[in-house]
């Protein structure tokens, strides 16, 4: 009796996890580091609360939440470069190893164990991040409040004028957004780790800066490094209308541009790659039997 295909995407899931740890281990690690630098500089706290009340309304919040944003990020840059590495290795590894044989023999399809993959980086790291985020956000709280015990005043304001939920909110959207916008990136990396029979990470860049150089010197142009530049970072641009740090960090939602987002070609087309390169990893893998 075969098992209902939600039921088998699910342990599909679950063995990409077990198989690999890093997905969780590294963020948590970087988490730990980040919480590290933010309790030494706490010897810091009582004068910076002082510098913020006399920036107003406005330039206090973003101070109070500079922090908070800046760990947020770097969780964030961490998620994309472990999603990278992970769709380098998804599909290449299971061959390399030739484990590709045994998961084969399993009444499991090509189709589900390629999706399954493609949710690491587009589902279970963006969920995994904003957990992790909230609770360094939340330790990092509950730490300046100690530091500000006896500091009324600046207790007062640092609970009062933090906008953590606000911060949380947009994060949502963010974490959504980046992963929609990064779809046709994990899509070619999952292409280029069912296809290379060794170096993956080479096959996977070397094309990109085969057209680099090409265009340099062929027409003295970079366009090419622009729509690079623009695949990485162009959630930022489209999905907020204002991409200023202070006033983010002090006004998260006031930022945010779904209307815009969504109405953007560049994240439609990238969507349409992003589907064609995983279906063609499914081909891929299905006629693939070793390295």
């Amino acid at each position: 009796m075969s098992q209902p295909a939600t039921q088998t995407f699910y342990w599909s899931l679950r063995r990409e996890l077990w198989e690999n740890r890093s997905i969780y281990i590294a963020p948590v690690v970087v988490a730990l580091v980040l919480l590290f630098g933010f309790v030494i500089s706490m010897h810091t706290l009582p004068s910076r609360m002082i510098v913020a009340a006399d920036l107003g309304h406005t330039g206090e919040r973003a101070m109070l939440a500079r922090p908070y944003a800046v760990a947020a990020y770097l969780m964030v840059v961490i998620a994309f470069i472990i999603g990278a590495f992970y769709c380098l290795d998804a599909l290449h590894g299971e061959r390399r190893d030739r484990s590709i044989l045994f998961w084969k023999s399993l009444p499991v399809s090509d189709r589900t164990i390629v999706l399954s993959k493609a949710s690491i980086p587009l589902i279970v790291l963006p969920l995994l991040i904003f957990v992790i985020i909230i609770a360094v956000q939340l330790m990092m709280l509950l730490l300046s409040t100690m530091a500000l015990l006896g500091n009324g005043p600046g207790l007062m304001t640092l609970w009062a004028q933090l906008p953590l939920v606000k911060m949380a909110l947009a994060l949502i959207y963010a974490l959504i957004a980046i992963a929609l916008w990064h779809a046709p990136i994990y899509g070619w990396l999952l292409l280029v780790s069912g296809w290379a029979k060794r170096a993956a990470f080479l096959w996977a860049i070397l094309p990109v800066i085969t057209i680099l150089f090409f265009e340099t010197i062929a027409f003295r142009t970079s366009h090419f490094a622009l729509f690079l530049g623009y695949r990485v970072s162009g959630w930022l641009t489209q999905a907020f209308a204002d991409q200023a740090a202070d006033s983010f960090a002090a006004e998260p939602l006031r930022s945010l541009d779904p209307l815009r987002f969504i109405s953007t070609p560049g994240l439609w087309v990238g969507l349409l790659f992003a589907a064609a390169f995983i279906a063609a990893a499914v081909r891929l893998r299905r006629n693939r039997k070793g390295i």
